[in-house]
Formats: structure tokens, C-alpha cells, sequence
């Protein structure tokens, strides 16, 4: 990130806090959450927040933040690219870029659940609100909803997601419903990838909230997808994860993409830091995909 861009967001930070809320009031928002092509490519970026800094071998490659945000200000810059998913600090940096206008923006909601804590799957609501989105002028809000039937604290994540989704719906506003069957294992949190798991964290996720008018499903792509993706009428946003093997990867997304209920990919760190270095030809190839 060039240095006159960070002095910039930090001279307006310090002398004039205002500039935020200026930038977020002037924003061009998106017409709609899709594309020309009629599908989302979001880029995730929320990942710091919540103490998740590593990709691949560098376990803090995330959290060199005037790198994450030049390789941001890149990936939103390529065509097709529909918007952006981050916590405050990140969109409000981005705002007083001015590189929002036309995209639509996704606030990350609750980042309590630290990696790696003991408190991980009590993932409270640190994060937006959805009066905050509304405010802001931004499309929705994510929320991460890892529900562990062994831990005593999976319902009152069931029910802060619940009032979340009912919030943003009220307000007619996405709520972005990412739900894992998780399970403790040698003191870590695990997210169950099978398909039998994923098919049942759709069916819990689904049924959250008074309403689901606005609710939208960010899901894994796993195995099986025909299965997961036939498991509730919620529009779903496939999400990237971590990327070992890139061609496999795309090509499970391209295969993925065909279902109905399908509707993009919220993808961060792959394309964000891919192997080679080319962030613009990881976007590029994602979008292509649409």
C-alpha cells in the first residue's frame, strides 16, 4: 500500500474522525447485490478480528494490514467483483479509500470466538450490528454459526444468530448465515466437513429467526454439494476457505456454482494471497467462473 494512501486513512483518522461516516453518506451503492452476470463475487476479509492472521506457512500474513489492504484495493478493482466482507476497521479504511462505490458491503457481526481460545464456540457479537449496517448505507451482515451439540454454549449462539437474522431482516437487509457442525478435538474447535454434517448445519441454519425473507446461507463447498445446496431454498454463497490445491478448488466451485440455489462465492484469503502471488489472476479466474 503506497504510503500517501496509508498517511491518508491515518491524518483522517486523527484530525477528523467525521470522514467516515462522510465517506460511507457519499458512497455509490450497488444497484444489487449480483453482478452484471447475476451472481455475487464477495471478497472475505474478517478473518483478523477474530485472531485468524495465517495463510499457508506464514502465520501472520493477515495481519500486515497495509499489505492486506493493497492486495483488497486490487481484488475490488477487477471486473466482476460484486463486493466486500469485513469487520469496521477494514471498511472503514476502505471507505476512506473510495474504492466502495458500486459494491455492495457485508459487515462481519460477531468475532468473539477467537481461534484457538477455550471460548470459541461462544461467539458473541463483537463485531456490527445490524443498526450500524443500516446506518452505514451497507447491504447486510454476516454472522459465523458454529454449533457444537457437546458444548453447553451452543444455544446462546443459536439465539444471538436468531436475533441477528431478525434484526437485518426487519430492516430488509442480507443476513449472511455461515453455520458449521463443530466438535472439540484435542482442545481445538473443528468444523465437520462431510457432507452428512454440512446437509445438517443448512437444515438448523435455515430455521433461524422469525423471518428468513433476507436470509442468505454461506456454506463450504464440500463433497456432495448437489445434497447440501438441495437441503433449503435459502439463496447460498459458497465460501473459499484455505486453498491447498487450486485447480481442484475452482473446479469444485465450478461444479458447485450449477445449483439452483447457488448464487456466488465469498472467498478471501485464496485469492487475497494466492501461491503464486497474482491476486488480480486469482480474482480473475474466480470470477470466470460466474
Amino acid at each position: 500500500m503506497p504510503s500517501e494512501k496509508i498517511a491518508r486513512i491515518v491524518d483522517a483518522r486523527v484530525k477528523d474522525p467525521g470522514a467516515v461516516a462522510a465517506a460511507a453518506a457519499r458512497r455509490v451503492r450497488a444497484a444489487s447485490s449480483l453482478g452484471e452476470h447475476g451472481r455475487a463475487m464477495i471478497i472475505a476479509a474478517d478473518h483478523p478480528a477474530r485472531g485468524a492472521n495465517g495463510v499457508g506457512d506464514d502465520a501472520h500474513a493477515m495481519a500486515d494490514r497495509f499489505e492486506l489492504l493493497d492486495r483488497l484495493c486490487v481484488a475490488l478493482e477487477r471486473p466482476g467483483v460484486t463486493g466486500v466482507l469485513a469487520t469496521a476497521d477494514i471498511l472503514e479504511d476502505l471507505l476512506l479509500l473510495g474504492v466502495l462505490d458500486g459494491k455492495s458491503v457485508f459487515g462481519s457481526m460477531n468475532r468473539a470466538g477467537l481461534a484457538g481460545s477455550v471460548f470459541e464456540i461462544d461467539d458473541r457479537f463483537t463485531g456490527y450490528d445490524a443498526e450500524t449496517i443500516a446506518a452505514m448505507g451497507f447491504d447486510g451482515g454476516k454472522m459465523l454459526t458454529r454449533i457444537a451439540l457437546a458444548d453447553p454454549a451452543t444455544p446462546s449462539v443459536l439465539q444471538n444468530s436468531a436475533r441477528a437474522i431478525d434484526e437485518l431482516n426487519d430492516r430488509q437487509l442480507i443476513a449472511m448465515v455461515e453455520p458449521f457442525m463443530s466438535v472439540w478435538q484435542d482442545g481445538r474447535i473443528r468444523n465437520d466437513l462431510s457432507t452428512d454434517a454440512v446437509v445438517t448445519s443448512v437444515t438448523i441454519a435455515s430455521g433461524l429467526g422469525r423471518r428468513t425473507a433476507y436470509t442468505w446461507l454461506k456454506l463450504p463447498v464440500v463433497d456432495g454439494m448437489e445434497r447440501v445446496l438441495s437441503a433449503s431454498t435459502l439463496p447460498a454463497l459458497l465460501l473459499g476457505g484455505e486453498v491447498t490445491d487450486p485447480d481442484a478448488a475452482f473446479a469444485s466451485w465450478g461444479r458447485a456454482l450449477k445449483q439452483p440455489t447457488a448464487q456466488g462465492l465469498v472467498v478471501g484469503r485464496s485469492l487475497l494471497y494466492p501461491s503464486n502471488g497474482d491476486v488480480a489472476g486469482a480474482v480473475d479466474k474466480a470470477v470466470s467462473l460466474l
